[in-house]
């Protein structure tokens, strides 16, 4: 470390030990650099330069200030937004429970009530099919009877046919038109 500073002073010093001459004299270039260099800093002091340079710096850093201050307000309220868009995903995530909570109750009491609608369905469908059997069953009763009638009847005639005369069959008949007379008035 204190090799480096005695470099740096070497170095620094050099150029005043290349001036010839006295200091105060024009002809060393180290005076004329130094009458120029406060000619400069005159000349920016007379046209208060320091002065525009300080009111740029300070307009500068009320500008800056003013964007931090409006990115402050712009971070709060994209806080505010980000903060009620969650709240609004949480109500929008929990009537979307809801609705699914109420889709699956009206689904299961649809299944119910088609269940119940289906065993209806078969009830009636089963009580149609006993009463066809019942009407089947009555009409094949009917018919063996009308065809056991018909057989009767015309067994019957066969046989009366056999054993009647003419006489007993005129006499049935004049009976049955007495019972008509008596019947109609």
């Amino acid at each position: 470390m204190k090799q480096l500073l005695t470099f740096a002073l070497i170095l620094a010093a050099s150029p005043a030990l290349a001036a010839s001459g006295p200091f105060f004299s024009l002809h060393n270039t180290n005076f004329i650099v130094l009458l120029a260099f406060i000619v400069f800093i005159g000349v920016l002091i007379y046209f208060k330069v320091p002065g525009m340079v300080g009111g740029m710096l300070d307009r500068r850093a009320e500008e800056i200030k003013a964007e931090l201050e409006e990115a402050r307000a712009l971070r709060e309220e994209a806080q505010t937004i980000l903060a009620s868009y969650e709240r609004k995903q949480k109500d929008v995530a929990a009537q979307a429970d809801l609705i699914v909570e109420h889709a699956k109750r009206d689904a299961v009491e649809a299944a119910e009530v088609a269940k119940a609608d289906l065993k209806a369905t078969i009830a009636r469908r089963l009580a149609a099919a006993e009463d066809q059997i019942k009407s089947a069953e009555a009409a094949a009763v009917k018919e063996v009877r009308d065809t056991a009638v018909t057989v009767a009847v015309g067994a019957a005639r066969d046989l009366i046919a056999k054993q009647m005369t003419a006489a007993d069959g005129n006499k049935l008949i004049e009976d049955a038109i007495k019972d008509v007379e008596a019947k109609l008035h």
